[in-house]
């Protein structure tokens, strides 16, 4: 397969094409580079640094390099700055991704999977959370996505798109060559990392929730295994694939939770990490975050009995170690890069 990959660039989706590369395809990225890094695609692939919401660029890319299925991970993803600037969201987001799903469209390009997330079940009824769910997000960073999905089901019945949407659920680690970096860094584990190496201080936000030790809890689920995940899913997008319709029939909307089934609570997860860098990580704690359910966990079984897939680093320590490795041989993260 030939693939476009929006936001490749960024940190899922520079280790997506890694492992697109990898399973022995083609990829072709397209990011803004506003919040992505263009050392972070691999060598020989063709960047273009533009935005997926052109309509009319993205269609003739789309026609000029026959791209045969689209791998959809630009968005943006701050669940704060989304509610204090919800137009942005809805601009880049919805309107981004409906110019997307138009330029496919127009192209006769079929096939598409889509980063979707955890943020569209808002706060759950219970956890693990399967799939069928209620929908009911509480950011508008979360309602974006929900909103992108339900376009993309009805782009489906009406126009054959065959597609997947991977609702991850917290992504973490590193492959050999890219980490995460975002300005501002707002995750967990990197903060947390940058805390360690002395780059600056570190606040954990709510101690108040209902949890065992009153702290957030997440699923986490390294990178390469969600990478891995993707080009399944965008194999799965094939015409004759029944898990994304019937042959000849109207195209399906699969989604599938992407995580590990278990959490760690924020401070679970420092204590980890001191436990890799081999000393206390110094922190104070700030009042929660508006926006912050208290417990995400994902229930996986969906993708491992459709898709077939198995995470492979699955140990949160093992995570941690592979980011705190990258960021050591990495100390200015992508500006070192020739």
């Amino acid at each position: 397969m030939r693939i476009l990959v929006t936001g490749g660039a960024g940190y899922i989706g520079s280790v997506s094409v890694e492992a697109i590369l990898a399973a022995g395809h083609e990829a072709i990225v397209v990011d803004d580079l506003s919040t992505g890094h263009a050392a972070a695609v691999p060598a020989g692939v063709e960047l273009h640094a533009g935005t997926y919401g052109d309509l009319a660029a993205m269609r003739d890319l789309l026609e000029s390099r026959a791209i045969d299925a689209i791998l959809h991970c630009g968005a943006r993803s701050l669940v704060g700055e989304s509610i204090r600037d919800p137009a942005r969201y809805y601009r880049d987001n919805v309107g981004g991704g409906i110019a997307l799903l138009e330029a496919a469209r127009l192209a006769g390009i079929r096939r598409m999977v889509f980063s979707s997330t955890a943020a569209v079940y808002g706060v759950p009824d219970h956890v693990p959370i399967p799939e069928d769910a209620p929908l009911r997000p509480i950011n508008p960073y979360g309602e974006t996505k929900r909103t992108v999905e339900g376009a993309m089901r009805w782009y489906g019945l009406a126009y054959g798109l065959r597609s997947v949407s991977l609702r991850y659920f917290n992504a973490a680690g590193a492959s050999e060559a890219n980490g995460e970096v975002h300005v501002p860094e707002t995750h967990l584990i990197p903060t947390i990392l940058a805390a360690a190496a002395g780059e600056a201080p570190l606040t954990l936000f709510g101690d108040d929730f209902e949890t065992p030790d009153g702290t957030p809890i997440r699923d986490y689920i390294h990178v390469e295994d969600l990478a891995a995940a993707h080009v399944l899913a965008l194999e799965a997008t094939a015409p004759d694939d029944a898990r994304t319709g019937p042959p000849g029939g109207p195209g399906e909307l699969l989604v599938c939770n992407l995580g590990n089934g278990r959490g760690a609570s924020v401070l679970e997860v420092l204590a980890a990490a001191e436990r890799v860098v081999g000393r206390p990580i110094p922190h104070t704690m700030g009042p929660r975050r508006s926006g912050d359910p208290a417990v995400l966990i994902a229930s996986p079984e969906r993708a491992r009995e459709v898709l077939g897939w198995r995470p492979e680093r699955d140990d949160l320590e093992s995570m941690i170690e592979s980011a705190w490795v990258w960021r050591r041989r990495h100390p200015t993260a992508y500006a070192d890069a020739g």
